[in-house]
């Protein structure tokens, strides 16, 4: 859906999730010396103004990357994330907050490349002149990431982090999640995938994370952030969850040392009465 703009949620309590979970995993890929790869299936524009423009219209990011900024007792992978948004608001205000591309931008070696999709031509334009310095190390296309991820796998070095983050605007994109990562595993079965996912009242989203624990892979990682009770009318996002396939083995420990601080922090309520705010996170291997 063209009308969809990662803008107006930017740095909020979903992007705080993902993007910790994206530094770490990126994080593992660069301790070996072999590149690898980032693709983003929804890149965005890359990096958005919290002080102007759509984000500050809807100040999601007030009750996310906000509440985190000032805080002396944050634990080392949250306090990562916060130190990396704070490279690009040099004088120690929140004014920007990079995208996932930017962010892998950061983490990316000479000898690794990117690899963005973004459908919107608005975004994608913006995109581009984010990453216009970038050489051949940064390739965009504006063109549907889900439609255009298999034509990318295998990547050269057979080592990639795959980052699927789509809007779920149209219902369509939940079983077109699953179709994407069905056709990609069967191209590249050892690479990391990282699927972003909403919590919302509508069946399909409730159904997706029980549809992902059935993909045929080695191992995965479910983690979810409630942050507020569902609404009783059923509308409204009240948390955001990650599903990583082929998971780094330390990444579960990790999220047991964060997961309960974000809920505190964030505003969740504990875990416990069902349909409140809380934490799942989940991790199964398959030999």
């Amino acid at each position: 859906m063209l009308s969809y703009r990662h803008a107006f949620h930017a740095g909020n309590h979903a992007d705080v999730l993902k993007h910790l979970i994206e530094i770490q995993l990126l994080r593992h890929l660069a301790q070996k010396d072999k590149p690898f790869w980032f693709i983003d299936t929804h890149a965005g524009a890359g990096c958005y103004s919290m002080d102007s423009g759509y984000a500050a219209q809807n100040t999601e990011y007030e009750t996310g990357i906000a509440r985190l900024w000032d805080r002396d007792d944050l634990p080392a992978p949250l306090a990562d994330y916060v130190a990396l948004v704070k490279k690009f608001n040099p004088d120690g205000q929140l004014k920007l907050y990079p995208g996932s591309p930017l962010i892998a931008l950061e983490l990316l070696r000479k000898q690794d490349k990117m690899r963005l999709f973004e459908l919107h031509p608005t975004d994608s334009e913006i995109l581009l002149q984010n990453f216009a310095d970038q050489g051949s190390q940064v390739l965009i296309q504006t063109a549907d990431g889900l439609g255009g991820l298999k034509a990318l796998l295998p990547p050269p070095p057979r080592r990639a982090l795959v980052l699927i983050d789509p809007s779920y605007e149209v219902k369509q994109d939940y079983q077109r999640v699953i179709s994407a990562l069905s056709e990609g595993l069967k191209r590249f079965a050892n690479g990391i995938y990282a699927v972003w996912y909403p919590q919302l009242q509508r069946t399909e989203a409730r159904q997706l994370p029980g549809q992902l624990k059935q993909l045929p892979v080695k191992s995965w990682l479910n983690v979810s952030l409630g942050v507020q009770s569902p609404s009783e009318e059923g509308f409204g996002m009240h948390g955001s969850g990650m599903f990583i396939i082929n998971p780094p083995w330390l990444l579960h420990g990790v999220l047991q040392e964060v997961m309960p601080y974000l809920i505190e922090v964030l505003g969740g309520k504990a875990p416990g009465k069902s349909g409140e705010g809380g934490f799942v996170l989940e991790f199964e291997e398959n030999g």
